[in-house]
């Protein structure tokens, strides 16, 4: 096995050298997520000025989530009929008139608590329904040798934001106003449509199969999805890790009283896992060149699982902010691997829907795992629910892997679904 020089470590910027449509995505993209941190922190600042009230702050992210995994649900099915090009730049351009709805509403007297609720759920929805037009669109735009590495890219984005994200603004809040943050968000959308607006057409590649009620297009999906191992398996992975090892939602209980350091330690501890993934991110560029990209896969998430473990043992802050960023980095690698075999496996005639299913797990597992978190964390203890969740997580990851043979095989450097198909070979 060749050794990698320290060259093949570093993020690979290939996608961004090569492609220019890809250029424009990840330059909107990029802005995307800063923007949407303004927007989440305004929100909740909004929501608890106007009432007092944290569950109504979480009954908001509630709306927003379940319009979001609705969308999503629908969007797979229009990102697999319509021209995909069409479809991000419509929700785009929709999301940014919401945006702006809301800085009006924070800059009136009396802002409208329902405004925000509706928002919520025009937001949401909105946004499933771009979003896995989006990720279908990618692999078309790279090609097949160059998912992994588009996907790396995405991720140091995504982390970037985590870390700068929220600190940024929290400053805006309390300087300029809450309005202000919804209002760069919103410019932020309408450069990215100006971006993307000369993205070339990015139709759905022609299926044999005749077209069908939305509802079997999405049961066609999820049919796939269940019969492919390699895809199946990549999102029982998934299950393990974010339902059974989210600490997330302990942060606060294990700074306050198994750390005894507040709320600077409770923020550290939600810093820590980005500061890793970051890392992780930076320093992919052998992803794409792995060879047995299966078994690495499995690897990263094992270790996401030992970290958070170990963890749940820690008794001082260092060493619990250290196995964070350790499990932030393994949950990188993860995300990485998992989206690139999602698209390698998937035609790209089920993109949109497969995507679609992805991404709502994403989002549903990540609130379900920190619900499980809280329930556990009441009968054995913050730090006793984080032990015990990741040694769950490693043993169902450890089942996995032997009972799927196919995912264990899975590699990027195997032809893809596509590719097998244009030959006449069935995966």
């Amino acid at each position: 096995m060749t050794a990698l020089r320290l060259g093949e470590l570093v993020v690979d910027v290939a996608p961004l050298r090569t492609s220019v449509p890809f250029r424009r995505v990840f330059a909107a993209q990029t802005l995307t997520v800063v923007g949407s941190s303004l927007t989440n922190v305004g929100v909740n600042l909004q929501v608890f000025q106007l009432t007092e009230s944290s569950l109504q702050v979480g009954l908001v992210s509630l709306v927003f989530g379940l319009a979001l995994l609705l969308g999503l649900l629908v969007g797979g099915v229009l990102a697999d009929r319509l021209d995909r090009r069409k479809v991000v730049l419509g929700t785009r351009a929709a999301v940014a008139v919401v945006l702006a709805g809301l800085a009006i509403n924070a800059a009136l007297p009396s802002p409208m608590l329902w405004f925000v609720y509706v928002a919520a759920v025009f937001a949401g929805g909105i946004n499933g329904l771009g979003g896995a037009a989006l990720m279908a669109a990618v692999p078309t735009l790279v090609g097949p040798k160059l998912i992994a590495a588009s996907g790396a890219l995405f991720t140091v984005t995504s982390q970037f934001g985590a870390m700068i994200g929220p600190a940024l603004a929290g400053l805006v809040a309390a300087g300029p106003g809450i309005a202000v943050c919804f209002g760069v968000d919103a410019v932020g959308y309408v450069i990215g449509v100006s971006l993307m607006w000369f993205l070339p057409s990015l139709p759905a590649a022609p299926s044999d199969e005749p077209k069908q009620h939305p509802w079997r297009s999405v049961v066609e999906g999820f049919h796939f999805v269940r019969h492919n191992q390699v895809v199946a398996g990549l999102l029982v992975l998934d299950v393990w890790a974010m339902v059974f090892a989210m600490p997330y939602a302990l942060f606060p209980q294990l700074g306050t009283q198994v750390f005894d350091g507040g709320p600077a330690a409770v923020g550290l501890l939600y810093t820590a896992p980005a500061i890793g993934a970051f890392l992780g991110a930076l320093t992919s560029g052998w992803t794409g060149r792995v060879r047995h990209t299966g078994r690495t896969l499995i690897a990263a998430v094992t270790v996401w699982g030992l970290a958070i473990a170990c963890f749940g043992l820690s008794g001082s802050l260092w060493p619990a902010l250290a196995f964070l960023a350790l499990a932030g980095l393994g949950d990188t690698v993860s995300e990485i691997l998992r989206r690139a075999l999602l698209q390698h496996y998937t035609p790209d005639h089920l993109q949109g829907r497969v995507g679609s299913v992805w991404l709502a797990q994403a989002t549903g597992g990540t609130a379900v795992g920190n619900v499980e978190a809280g329930l556990v964390g009441r009968w054995l203890g913050a730090s006793g629910a984080v032990f015990a969740g990741g040694l769950v997580c490693v043993a169902g990851v450890a089942l996995t892997a032997m009972a799927m043979p196919k995912l264990r095989a899975a590699s990027l450097l195997s032809p893809s679904a596509d590719e097998l198909a244009a030959s006449g070979t069935r995966s």
